[in-house]
């Protein structure tokens, strides 16, 4: 097995990928998994940690090509489970591989909208009420969550959206070093729950309250250029490329494979649309590609 180019004692020459798909109940996870099978992955689910280890040495002893891209869906409700699952990781770096975590996550509202519509009960809400076994999982996996490589946000999106954004995540261009994933977004649908770095463009003025702009987006020329044409704007575009690049220099040397920018202004049409377009061809670069998502763009 390998790491960066270094072969680890016992290994074969080409790493095993390896990526554990966890999460909040009714996020999406099995519509992830079933994503990354599309992709090629070798998806194994319902796996229990402590099995781990075993299924990484099985997958480098007997696979070879795209089987060697291996997906554990594992369920990290239970108490032991932080246990099991930290003793996994260790036992799975030891072999010289760098396991990727990715946590599938979406709001309450609609967790809660999500478990009405199939009219099951949460696993953790026992007697109480359905949102209460939502923040009890969300106590018990907050570390976790916290720790992720990859934190996807499936709120608002149907299963073919979700799948469109995992595949996005994690299926393109496997050659590159680094993801960013840039995200526009109007405030009043919230912020995005995957979003490492958030910014504000409601300093800029609103092409909304423009007549003859209001129908266009930040995609059509004339918005955009509206946008732009403030030297804030464009300032704000330069000291937030300034910014990102001791970033990503640091991400990149701490194995951070994918991360997300967003940019909100009010709806998400106008403004946040403009800048991460701009964002989004400042930031790439050979060892970086960027990923870029209209969240909020057609709300309206």
């Amino acid at each position: 097995m390998t790491v960066d180019g270094e072969r680890a004692p016992g290994g074969s020459a080409d790493a095993v990928d390896v990526v554990i798909l966890t999460g909040m109940s009714g996020a999406g996870r099995s519509t992830a998994a079933h994503a990354m099978e599309d992709l090629g992955w070798y998806v194994v689910d319902n796996l229990p940690p402590q099995m781990l280890p075993d299924l990484v040495r099985l997958v480098d002893d007997t696979t070879t090509g795209e089987a060697r891209r291996l997906v554990a869906v594992v369920d990290a409700r239970s108490r032991d489970f932080f246990d099991h699952f930290e003793r996994a990781l260790a036992q799975v770096r030891e072999l010289g591989l760098r396991p990727r975590v990715v946590f599938v996550d979406a709001n309450d509202e609609s967790l809660v909208r999500r478990f009405e519509s199939v009219r099951r009960p949460h696993p953790l809400q026992g007697d109480g009420r359905l949102l209460d076994g939502i923040l009890e999982e969300r106590r018990i996996l907050a570390d976790l969550r916290a720790d992720a490589d990859v934190l996807v946000d499936t709120s608002g999106l149907n299963v073919h959206q979700l799948s469109a954004k995992v595949r996005d995540a994690m299926g393109a261009e496997r050659a590159s070093r680094l993801r960013i994933a840039i995200v526009s977004f109007g405030f009043k649908y919230g912020v995005p729950l995957d979003a490492d770095l958030v910014f504000d463009l409601r300093f800029l003025p609103n092409p909304y309250w423009v007549p003859e702009l209001r129908p266009y987006t930040g995609l059509d020329a004339p918005v955009a250029e509206y946008v732009l044409a403030r030297p804030e704007a464009r300032e704000f575009v330069e000291r937030v490329v300034d910014l990102m690049e001791p970033m990503l220099a640091g991400y990149l040397s701490e194995g951070r494979r994918y991360i997300t920018l967003a940019v909100g202004c009010t709806g998400g049409k106008h403004r946040s649309v403009a800048i991460a377009e701009q964002l989004a061809t400042r930031l790439r670069a050979p060892e970086i590609m960027t990923l870029l998502f209209h969240r909020d763009l057609g709300r309206e």
